[in-house]
């Protein structure tokens, strides 16, 4: 006979199923009408359900923004830590740039961070949560590249190591506009320039 041990655990998954699938609706329709227009209604249609069980689960659009963002963060959370327990630091970042300029590459993923980011900069709430996600982005960068840098005999002040996180930062977010006005470009010869542009970036003098 089954017990009822497993029902938190079922509720749960169940929940994060339902966020889930607000979240992918919500992103479709970030992208397909904007922000405004990307109305509640329009995303419980989406989604196939209620607006009630849209507000169950988010406060408003903010909030749903705030979960694509964080969706985002986690993931970069994870790449650095596993970045940090490789053999090879440095051959593993440069590795991992490559995915990494196919996910900026992805033109239905651009179309989504760049609606969020021009929501940033006209709303003051959602330019909070951009903000937060990136110090924290930026945070585990600049320790990240510490580390590989220190392998190779450096020891850099963090106005130094800040610079380069930046560097990389515009080498990646870059590519989000370049997807959108250059959809023919070739993403191979683009993903080893950018190691190339890496491999040199770890190798430069500090302050």
């Amino acid at each position: 006979m089954q017990t009822t041990d497993t029902t938190p655990n079922t509720d749960a998954s169940r929940a994060a199923a339902r966020r889930q699938q607000i979240l992918i609706a919500a992103a479709q329709c970030f992208r397909d009408h904007g922000f405004h227009a990307a109305s509640i209604a329009k995303i419980s249609i989406a989604a196939g359900m209620s607006p009630g069980h849209i507000y169950h689960y988010f406060e408003n659009k903010e909030a749903i923004i705030a979960a694509i963002v964080a969706q985002d963060l986690e993931s970069l959370l994870t790449l650095t830590a596993q970045l940090r327990a490789a053999c090879n630091m440095r051959a593993a970042l440069i590795e991992r740039a490559a995915e990494g300029v196919a996910d900026q590459l992805d033109p239905v993923s651009a179309a989504l961070k760049l609606e969020i980011v021009a929501e940033a900069a006209r709303n003051p709430r959602v330019a909070q949560i951009v903000r937060e996600a990136d110090a924290a982005c930026r945070r585990e960068l600049a320790i990240t590249i510490r580390a590989i840098r220190r392998v190779a005999g450096h020891e850099d002040s963090p106005e130094a190591i800040d610079a380069m996180v930046e560097v990389l930062a515009c080498l990646f977010e870059g590519l989000l506009l370049r997807t959108i006005r250059h959809p023919d470009l070739d993403r191979q010869r683009v993903a080893k320039r950018i190691q190339l542009a890496i491999n040199d970036l770890i190798d430069q003098p500090g302050d």
